[in-house]
C-alpha cells in the first residue's frame, strides 16, 4: 500500500483529509485515501498516501489550498522518517 519514498500526510481531523482528498482527486493527483499506519499515531485514523512522483505538485496544491498536513513523513526501508 505504501511504497519506499512515499509520503503519508496526516491531518487533524477527518473533515481535513476530505477536504483533502477532494482537492486532489479532482486535480487528478497520485493518492489514496489510507488508514494510519500502526507506526504512526493519529487521532484522525486516515492518511493520504502521497506518491513519490507526485510529491511536490501534491503539496504544492495542499499548501495553496491552506490544506497543509500536521505531519509528513517518507516511507523507508525500516519504518517512516518524520519530514521537517
Amino acid at each position: 500500500m505504501v511504497k519506499k519514498g512515499d509520503l503519508v500526510a496526516i491531518f487533524h481531523s477527518i473533515h481535513r483529509v476530505m477536504k483533502a482528498e477532494k482537492l486532489l482527486k479532482s486535480a487528478d493527483a497520485n493518492i489514496l485515501l489510507i488508514p494510519v499506519p500502526r507506526q504512526l499515531s493519529s487521532d484522525c485514523g486516515l492518511a493520504i498516501r502521497i506518491v513519490a512522483e507526485d510529491r511536490a505538485r501534491v503539496l504544492a496544491l495542499l499548501d495553496e489550498a491552506r490544506l497543509s498536513p500536521v505531519e509528513l513523513h517518507e516511507k523507508q526501508e525500516g519504518g517512516f522518517e518524520l519530514l521537517p
